[in-house]
């Protein structure tokens, strides 16, 4: 497990050149964190990290509780621990400090104890209760997890953070106790298709899917060449000239946390979002839930209080392709295919 160092120069997100529905997909998690996290599939080269990277100078910062390796949110009960909810009952004054957003990175050699944490049972014996050794999910819990080739993790190991993710809590159990922690973070994998495949049951659980390459159109390529050897040169400097674009995402991405909860789908919607899911041949409910979000997302990121059809069309082409069933001997499907 590493931190992103806060004080490293960061590529500014604003100054990629191209590559809109990446920029898009990982914009839409940060307005609504419940889409379950966006896999990035495409060949190296193509800015994913980067972007994934950057992406946390967008957030507003974040209030914590100090001292807590949980994250826990002085405001907010349900996003904090145990430990401190309990502190709250007594009638306690929490200290609190600002901070930015957390990028947590996930080594693929992590094992599942160094990812959900373990149980310290030899307090709990001797002095007869529950601590927390905290792993991963813990230091992410309301910040970014960030997960490069995650499909060569171990397949139970990324079970669990999907299902962290989806569920917002993560459960240590050993020896009979079990012990739960709140784990709400923005689940971002990325992964070469050439290493190897996600199992159809694991590409379900991300809620978007979206395929990368490298730029066709010359001049693009030129400005890429241009920008990064300008950041290299002095990293200070070309994150300064891209201050004003950076400050108009932040705002305009909080703008848009803050109106997502406020917009509204027509039956009509709804019963069209059936109609496509039916028509794209996936399994289950799932596909239908995730593309409402991303519709109410897509909304909300253009300002809007109602979903339209074109948030629609926009949001299938992210959520619908990487969950249609192959049938034997098909090729692998390409998410910008659809």
């Amino acid at each position: 497990m590493s931190l992103i160092d806060p004080l490293r120069p960061l590529y500014p997100f604003a100054a990629i050149v191209g590559q809109e529905r990446l920029k898009t997909a990982l914009i839409l998690n940060v307005i609504d964190p419940s889409l379950s996290g966006v896999l990035i599939r495409g060949e190296k080269g193509t800015a994913k990290s980067t972007a994934v990277r950057a992406l946390a100078a967008l957030l507003p910062d974040i209030i914590v509780v100090e001292g807590c390796p949980f994250q826990s949110d002085p405001d907010d009960p349900k996003a904090m621990s145990s430990e401190v909810r309990a502190r709250v009952a007594e009638g306690e004054s929490l200290p609190t400090v600002t901070r930015r957003v957390r990028v947590v990175e996930l080594p693929i050699s992590a094992t599942e104890d160094r990812v959900v944490g373990t149980l310290d049972l030899e307090h709990a014996l001797t002095e007869g209760k529950k601590r927390i050794e905290p792993g991963l999910l813990a230091a992410a819990h309301r910040g970014i997890l960030y997960v490069d080739e995650v499909n060569l993790l171990d397949d139970h190991v990324v079970d669990v953070l999907l299902d962290s993710a989806a569920m917002g809590v993560n459960t240590i159990e050993r020896e009979g106790i079990s012990v739960s922690h709140p784990a709400r973070f923005t689940l971002i994998g990325t992964m070469n298709p050439e290493e190897g495949e996600l199992r159809p049951q694991l590409l379900d659980r991300f809620g978007l899917c979206v395929q990368v390459e490298g730029l066709a159109v010359p001049e693009q390529r030129v400005e890429v060449i241009k920008r990064r050897a300008a950041f290299e040169a002095d990293p200070e400097s070309f994150g300064l000239g891209w201050a004003k674009e950076t400050e108009a995402l932040r705002v305009r991405i909080a703008a848009a946390i803050a109106r997502r909860p406020r917009l509204v789908a027509t039956d009509a919607i709804l019963l069209d979002i059936a109609h496509r899911c039916l028509a794209t041949g996936v399994d289950g409910h799932r596909a239908d839930i995730v593309m409402l979000k991303t519709a109410k997302a897509l909304a909300a990121w253009a300002g809007r209080d109602e979903v339209i059809a074109a948030d629609l069309d926009e949001a299938q082409t992210l959520v619908l392709p990487h969950r249609q069933r192959r049938r034997p001997f098909e090729d692998v499907f390409r998410p910008d295919a659809a």
